[in-house]
């Protein structure tokens, strides 16, 4: 008689996922995109493109330039607006069953807090993912996700405007996460996601101008993992509420990693652009890794990291 498979059922707060493999925020749409390639009801949830109170069109193009191991990306988070999510995206995400994170941001703390008020009165969406690397008008453009005080006010701010799942996305460009992942969690915090996209610039030799039309853009895919991966540990160690991983996750082995490490869930980013099935492929690899390693229970994975010396 052959074993059962292994349950890999996490959970998120209140939120609880069949799996602990998502895709990250702007790398797979708002669902339709991918849903004819992939079985989107497969993944552990469906984190869609950054949505803020009003329709965005983003950055003047090159908005992004392939570099060794990765990719920098100065997109500039267009998107629909709450309204134009909603109208156009929700009758589409109500025909499956996958979870439903939106990630959400705004230019000052009481925007934040409008888009969380309008998609708590949503009932297909189960949980907000908390965009904290942009910058605060109010401020003279200095940036939320830098500044403790900030971070502090965004959690606790829409904390009080819904009753979803909420999960702030840390920057990895501050000196002490485990400092900034605690204040998350005093501040109502459900879970904490990490990493954002690394501060990065690409240079035309022969032309001597930036590549990207914004100058400087964010750097993803595996060059950064190592980076993301001790981002999570440093994390996880620091607070109780579950960490979600990400950065360079390009098969199961670095979302294990990743779980390793502390991470509760994973979330697969850039990726997704050259293999879009590549997320149900890491599904199927911690399976198969947790059965070859007689784990019942992907929580048997989480936090497993032996730091004995010898």
């Amino acid at each position: 008689m052959s074993e059962p498979a292994p349950d890999l059922r996490v959970k998120l707060g209140a939120l609880e996922l069949s799996n602990p493999v998502m895709v990250a925020s702007g790398t797979f749409g708002y669902g339709p995109e991918y849903a004819n390639l992939v079985d989107i009801d497969r993944l552990g949830a469906l984190v869609v493109k950054g949505i803020r109170m009003q329709p965005t069109t983003g950055n003047s193009t090159p908005r992004a330039v392939e570099v060794a191991s990765g990719m920098i990306n100065a997109i500039g988070l267009p998107g629909p607006g709450v309204e134009g999510f909603i109208e156009t995206y929700i009758p589409f995400l109500e025909t499956h069953t996958v979870p439903v994170i939106v990630n959400i941001w705004g230019c000052t703390i009481e925007e934040y807090g409008e888009v969380a008020a309008r998609l708590d009165q949503v009932d297909r969406v189960d949980a907000l993912e908390l965009n904290v690397s942009c910058p605060n008008i109010k401020q003279g453009s200095t940036m939320f996700g830098t500044h403790p005080e900030m971070v502090e006010q965004v959690v606790r701010h829409v904390r009080e405007r819904t009753r979803k799942t909420i999960i702030p996305k840390l920057a990895p460009n501050v000196a002490d996460v485990p400092r900034f992942a605690q204040i998350c969690e005093g501040a109502g915090a459900d879970a904490i996601s990490l990493i954002n996209s690394v501060p990065a610039m690409a240079i035309d030799i022969e032309t001597r101008r930036p590549m990207l039309a914004n100058t400087t853009g964010g750097l993803t895919g595996p060059a950064i993992h190592p980076i993301a991966v001790k981002q999570v540990w440093e994390a996880a160690g620091a607070v109780s509420i579950p960490v979600i991983g990400m950065g360079g996750i390009v098969s199961a082995k670095e979302a294990i990693e990743f779980m390793i490490a502390g991470a509760t869930a994973v979330a697969v980013g850039t990726a997704n652009f050259s293999d879009p099935t590549v997320s149900l492929d890491v599904i199927d690899g911690i399976a198969e890794y947790l059965s070859r390693h007689g784990m019942r229970s992907v929580n048997e994975l989480i936090g497993s990291i032996d730091l004995r010396k010898g």
